[in-house]
């Protein structure tokens, strides 16, 4: 029997315990010690961004946005269907509608031909994600939202450390929102971030991720004393996580070539399949994107289902990914049914996607691509 291969495995890539260690011996496990503020400088610097504030999930910067953004009851959001559900829960929790758009065939990320005739005099926000790492159509998107004075908040959950002609994605909208879960490319358990680009934010995002209070404020000096001032939540994360993630960030190059090597051995191994018509690779493969992961798009859903089988019994676990937000029970009190986003609900029927972290061996990525070879041969036989 062959060691099974995961879809994913936490790894430490260098210093991450030895950081925890530091965190716990100088006595400050509470958020915003010196680790939290490293993990933001870092990328301040990298990504140049205005300001940017780690968070305890990416969930939370979400949310943080949300507030930021001033969402409430009567407001409309656009987003495409295609994503987690944290990008809709946090404006649905500040009492906005949501509204659905379809996703290009090509980088599924939204079809940004599709946004304008979705807004209406109550659209505050767009919501762009993107899907894989790959970047959205930045520029038409921030082109809509100027000439109709809507805010773009940029749900770069799986787009940490990938650009769009040489601007990192998350620091393009007004504001950003990363994830360091311990499926993404730079780990931490769980942890996020959100990116400020808009400085007309950057005051009261310090306020809101403490709890509505001017704490920031306060520990800089500029109050005699810390209260609450605004709404807000807790949603700094522990040193431990921070000083985890610092580790990483640290070897952000090392990690970015190693997962760009596993892409290109996966297209590299799976073309024969994508020439003979049984599957279609991940699209576009350029330098910008980060390798966040790799998927095949197969050509049926009923093949999707025998090949994750096949898979499984030769001890690969490989995975569909979202079922699409307009399909579900929150969906439908939206008004959306089935057949209402047409490209979204075929292709999230037919996408696959493979194991895809940074100790995955050369030997067991060869042995994912050689199994799904025996697969469609003896499919053909």
């Amino acid at each position: 029997m062959s060691a099974i291969i995961p879809f994913n495995r936490p790894f430490i890539v260098g210093k991450e315990l030895y950081y925890m260690a530091q965190a716990v011996q100088r006595g400050h496990l509470a958020g915003d010690g010196q680790f939290t503020r490293k993990c933001n400088g870092w990328m301040e610097e990298t990504f140049r961004a205005r300001r940017v504030l780690l968070t305890h999930s990416c969930t939370a910067a979400l949310e943080m946005a949300a507030l930021l953004a001033e969402v409430g009851p009567g407001d409309e959001v656009i987003m495409p269907a295609y994503t987690f559900v944290s990008t809709a829960n946090a404006f649905a929790l500040r009492g906005a509608t949501i509204r659905f758009v379809d996703i290009r065939p090509d980088t599924l990320n939204l079809d940004e031909t599709q946004i304008e005739p979705l807004i209406t005099p109550r659209t505050r926000a767009i919501v762009p994600v993107h899907y894989a790492g790959v970047a959205c159509q930045m520029d038409v998107i921030m082109a809509i939202a100027a000439e109709r004075k809507l805010l773009v908040i940029e749900d770069a959950a799986q787009a940490v450390n990938s650009t769009l002609n040489g601007r990192y994605l998350g620091t393009i909208g007004h504001l950003g929102c990363y994830s360091f879960h311990e499926t993404k490319n730079f780990i931490c358990g769980e942890g996020g971030a959100i990116v400020i680009n808009d400085p007309r934010f950057l005051e009261r995002a310090e306020v809101i991720r403490e709890k509505g209070t001017n704490r920031a404020r306060f520990f800089r000096g500029e109050v005699d004393k810390y209260t609450w001032v605004d709404i807000g939540s807790s949603y700094l994360p522990s040193e431990l996580i921070a000083a985890f993630l610092y580790a990483q960030l640290e070897q952000a190059d090392e990690i970015t070539a190693q997962r760009h090597a596993i892409h290109h051995r996966y297209a590299l191994g799976l073309e024969p399949l994508a020439r003979a018509g049984h599957l279609r690779l991940q699209a576009p493969a350029d330098n910008e994107h980060n390798a966040h992961m790799f998927y095949i798009i197969v050509n049926s859903e009923p093949i999707r289902a025998r090949l994750l089988a096949y898979l499984k019994d030769h001890d690969i676990q490989a995975v569909f990914h979202y079922v699409p937000l307009h399909t579900s029970p929150m969906g439908s009190q939206y008004g959306y049914k089935p057949g209402d986003l047409p490209v979204t609900e075929d292709l999230s029927e037919r996408l696959l996607r493979l194991p895809c972290y940074y100790e995955l061996s050369q030997q067991d990525q060869d042995r994912v691509i050689a199994t799904i070879h025996d697969f469609f041969r003896e499919s053909q036989a």
